[in-house]
C-alpha cells in the first residue's frame, strides 16, 4: 500500500475539473433529451407524452438508485465506486445510441438514470472527502461550471449534430467523450477510502438508511434540497416553448438564447463558490435565491420581445438560478458526519429527484395551451416559484453542519 500524501494545490485543481468534466457528461446526457424531442418524434412516429416518459424515466430511475446507494456508497473507496458507476453511464449512452425502437430507448434511459443518478452524489462526496468546509464553496464553484459546460458547449453542439446527423449523435459523442475522462480520473484521482472501513453489517444498512430519514438535521437540509429544486422546474422545463409560443421566438434561436445563459454562468459560478467561502453558505445563498425571485417573475410574465432582448435578459435568470446551488451543495457536505457522507449525499440526491419530478409535474398542470396557440398559466407558475424561492430563505438557516471543521485530509496516492 502506497504512504499517504497530502493532495497539492496543482492536483486538487486538476481533480475538480475532472470532477467538473464528469459532471459535464451527466449533465448533457440530461438536458440534451429536451431539445431532442422533434428528431425523436420523426424517428420513431411518437407523440410528445411518450418523449417526456422518457425523460422521466431517467428522473426516477436516478432518485431509486440514490436512495439504494445511501445503504452502500460508503462501504467502497470512492475512487473505484466512481470509475465502475461511470463506465456503466458510459454503457447506457452507447445503448441509447444504438436503442433500434423507442421502447429499447427508454429503457436504456433509465438504466443511464440508475447509473448518473448516483455520479452527482459520487462527485460531491469526493469534495466533501478531499477539500476543507471553508473551501468547499470554491471546489463546488468549479464542479459547478460543468453546467455551463453542457449549456455553452454540450447542449447546442448536441442538438446541432442531430439535425445533420441523426438523433443518436449526441449519445455518441457522449460515449467518445466519457472514454478519456474515464481514463485520466483512473489515472489522477487518489485513493479516497480514509471514511473506511466500515463494518456495519449487512442486516444493519436498511436500519441505517431509515435512520437518515429520521434524524432531525437531515430532515432539514432534505426540505431545503427538495424545495429549492421544485423552485426551479417550475419555471425551467417550460422555458423553450413558452419563449416560442408566447414571445415570438424561432424554434432555431432558442440556441442562442442558452449560449448567452450559459456563458454568464461559466464567469459567475466559481465567483459565487468564492463568496460562499469568504461569507458563508447560508448568507450567500439568501442573497442570490431573494435576486432570483425577479428574474423568475420577468420571464413568467415577459412580453413580446426580439431575439436580442431576450438574450440580454436570460443570463440574469441562468446566473441566479444555477448560482443558488452552489452555496447549497457546499452546505450539504457539512451536514454529515464523514463516515456517512456518502450516504447522506446519495440520500439528498434521491431527494432532489422527488423535488425535480414534483416540480415539473406541478409546473405541468397549471399550463394548457390556448386556441391561439399561446401557453396560458406560466404567471401563475412564477408566482408559486417566487414563494418557493422564500420559503427556502426563511428555511436555509436551519440547515447546520454536523461537527466543526477539521483539517484537510490526508489521501492516498494512486
Amino acid at each position: 500500500m502506497s504512504s499517504a500524501l497530502p493532495l497539492t494545490p496543482a492536483r486538487e485543481r486538476i481533480v475538480l475539473w475532472l470532477l467538473a468534466l464528469t459532471q459535464f457528461t451527466v449533465i448533457m446526457d440530461f438536458m440534451v433529451m429536451m431539445p431532442l424531442a422533434p428528431q425523436l418524434m420523426r424517428a420513431f412516429a411518437i407523440e410528445p407524452a411518450a418523449v417526456s416518459g422518457a425523460v422521466s424515466a431517467y428522473a426516477w430511475c436516478a432518485g431509486i438508485s440514490g436512495l439504494a446507494a445511501a445503504m452502500y456508497i460508503d462501504r467502497f473507496d470512492r475512487k473505484q465506486l466512481l470509475l465502475v458507476v461511470f463506465a456503466l453511464f458510459t454503457l447506457s449512452n452507447l445503448a441509447c445510441a444504438a436503442a433500434p425502437n423507442f421502447h429499447v430507448l427508454v429503457l436504456s434511459r433509465a438504466f443511464a438514470g440508475l447509473s448518473g443518478g448516483i455520479l452527482g452524489a459520487i462527485v460531491m462526496a469526493i469534495i466533501g472527502d478531499l477539500i476543507p468546509a471553508n473551501r468547499r464553496g470554491a471546489a463546488t464553484g468549479i464542479v459547478m461550471t460543468s453546467f455551463s459546460m453542457a449549456s455553452v458547449l454540450g447542449v447546442p453542439t448536441g442538438v446541432m449534430l442531430a439535425a445533420h446527423y441523426g438523433w443518436a449523435s449526441p449519445f455518441y459523442i457522449l460515449v467518445i467523450c466519457s472514454l478519456p475522462i474515464l481514463l485520466l480520473a483512473a489515472r489522477v484521482l487518489p485513493a479516497l477510502d480514509s471514511h473506511l472501513p466500515n463494518n456495519t453489517p449487512l442486516s444493519a444498512v436498511l436500519p441505517n438508511l431509515l435512520a437518515l430519514y429520521r434524524k432531525r438535521e437531515h430532515l432539514k437540509a432534505f426540505l431545503l434540497s427538495v424545495v429549492n429544486m421544485m423552485t426551479g422546474m417550475m419555471v425551467i422545463p417550460f422555458i423553450s416553448p413558452v419563449l416560442v409560443s408566447n414571445v415570438g421566438l424561432q424554434p432555431a434561436e432558442i440556441t442562442y438564447v442558452y449560449l448567452a445563459g450559459g456563458l454568464a454562468t461559466f464567469f459567475t459560478a466559481r465567483r459565487i463558490g468564492t463568496w460562499s467561502d469568504r461569507y458563508g453558505a447560508q448568507k450567500v445563498y439568501r442573497i442570490v435565491s431573494l435576486l432570483f425571485v425577479l428574474p423568475v417573475l420577468f420571464i413568467t410574465h415577459m412580453p413580446v420581445l426580439p431575439l436580442v432582448g431576450v438574450m440580454l435578459f436570460f443570463p440574469f435568470f441562468m446566473v441566479l438560478a444555477s448560482g443558488r446551488n452552489i452555496p447549497m451543495q457546499a452546505l450539504m457536505t457539512t451536514v454529515p458526519e464523514p463516515a456517512r457522507r456518502g450516504a447522506f449525499l446519495s440520500a439528498n440526491a434521491a431527494i432532489q429527484q422527488v423535488g425535480t419530478g414534483v416540480g415539473a409535474l406541478l409546473g405541468g398542470l397549471t399550463l394548457h395551451t390556448q386556441a391561439s396557440g399561446h401557453i396560458a398559466g406560466y404567471g401563475l407558475n412564477g408566482w408559486i416559484a417566487a414563494g418557493l424561492a422564500l420559503l427556502t430563505v426563511l428555511w436555509v438557516g436551519q440547515v447546520r453542519g454536523a461537527a466543526p471543521v477539521a483539517a484537510p485530509v490526508a489521501v492516498k496516492a494512486a
